[in-house]
């Protein structure tokens, strides 16, 4: 005996692609990147709040211009309390990690209703990845682009 198997429609693939499951709670997952930071992020639909590699935004980002990079997406949204976000990030310093989380924001924002918020965030510059990273130092100079001081004699 042979079961058939359902197809399900597009719509409901799409949804799945979406959002997954960890310990029974759904969410919506981005990874965001700047420079060597890469952040991967889930938003869930629970009470407001971040933790971020399992400290909380206060303790993990001390100053307050790191806390508005990171809230940007979504007080330009006013979804400032609407999600629990919890985030992974490594790698780079603490300015390239807040961007790539508010880039993995971002994103996480479209994939709930791209209509409603892709242009908004497009035009505050928030979708675009910001690809500027330190460019090598070369053999016989001093830094990248630096050489010695010349001397006539």
């Amino acid at each position: 005996m042979v079961e058939k198997k359902t197809k399900k429609t597009t719509e409901a693939k799409e949804e799945e692609k979406k959002t997954a499951t960890t310990k029974g709670k759904k969410y919506i997952e981005a990874v965001g990147r700047r420079k060597e930071a890469v952040a991967r992020v889930r938003l869930f639909k629970d009470k407001p709040g971040i933790i971020i590699n399992e400290k909380t935004m206060e303790e993990y980002f001390p100053l307050e211009r790191h806390h508005q990079k990171i809230l940007s997406p979504l007080k330009s949204t006013d979804l400032e309390k609407n999600f629990f976000i919890s985030v992974k990030v490594k790698g780079g310093g603490l300015f390239g990690q807040a961007e790539a989380i508010r880039l993995g924001i971002s994103r996480c924002l479209v994939k709930i209703d791209e209509k409603k918020f892709k242009s908004t965030l497009r035009k505050k510059g928030f979708l675009t990845r910001d690809s500027r990273v330190v460019e090598r130092k070369k053999y016989g100079l001093k830094k990248a682009r630096k050489a010695a001081q010349w001397s006539k004699r």
